[in-house]
């Protein structure tokens, strides 16, 4: 099994060959330039240097959230024309799950935390155990201090993973001393462990055709929560949200 796996939900982007399990190669970059500009450059260039074209691969996957919109929309518009052109199937896998996947080998728990502005993160809690990674909740996004709440309950080891893991780790280390930061290495959203958590989703029956493929946003985009404010706050004879949509 060949798959290309893309990952542009957060500052960093990267794109990764896998055979199988084997990560053939990675390119990952984490600058100033937006993914639209390094994105597809680097997903060519992979796919020259391992002398492989899209018609030999058998599976496209990509991280469909949570995380910027404007980032999950490169990536998911990149990874549907290169399935459509090459006729692939398709595996989006949560951006938060892709993050624990950075630490199979670890026992304990991994707590993927992403920014999700507004004072809140994006999160999810997964078992990490000989090698394997269990959901034990599903994406959300909170305050830290309901996050600390929730992470009160558990016992084992909290392995912090995620571009917002620092800031976790050093406004809650007093309260929960079982937390743990992960590596700098493995901390950020990573294209190889996008493709390995696709292989196992795709195993399970879930690849599905370009078409299908949708982002997962856990919230409304700004331009849409600030149209459903004023729309809420409006006079008579304001337009609904669904009818603004619709106009």
């Amino acid at each position: 099994m060949k798959l290309l796996a893309l990952e542009s939900s957060a500052v960093a982007a990267s794109a990764a060959l896998l055979e199988d399990q084997r990560v053939v190669g990675e390119f990952f970059l984490s600058t100033a330039q937006t993914h639209s500009q390094t994105l597809l450059p680097m997903t060519q260039q992979l796919l020259a240097d391992t002398g492989l074209s899209l018609p030999q691969l058998d599976l496209l996957a990509v991280s469909n959230g949570p995380g910027s919109f404007t980032g999950l929309r490169i990536g998911l518009a990149a990874v549907k024309g290169m399935a459509f052109g090459a006729d692939k199937p398709c595996v989006g896998v949560s951006t938060l799950e892709a993050l624990a996947y950075n630490l199979r080998g670890f026992e304990g728990i991994a707590v993927a935390v992403m920014d999700a502005r507004c004072r809140q993160v994006y999160t999810a809690r997964f078992s990490l155990s000989e090698g394997r990674v269990e959901r034990l909740s599903p994406d959300e996004a909170i305050s830290l201090e309901e996050l600390g709440k929730v992470l009160e309950k558990e016992e084992k080891p909290l392995f912090l993973v995620g571009d917002r893991a620092e800031m976790c780790y050093n406004q809650l280390l007093d309260k929960l001393p079982q937390l743990r930061l992960a590596p700098p290495h493995l901390r950020l959203q990573r294209a190889s462990s996008v493709g390995a958590c696709a292989l196992e989703h795709y195993a399970a029956g879930e690849g599905v055709s370009c078409g299908e493929l949708t982002p997962t946003y856990l919230r409304l985009p700004q331009a849409e929560r600030e149209l459903l404010k004023r729309t809420s706050q409006g006079s008579e004879g304001t337009p609904s949200l669904a009818q603004a949509g619709k106009e």
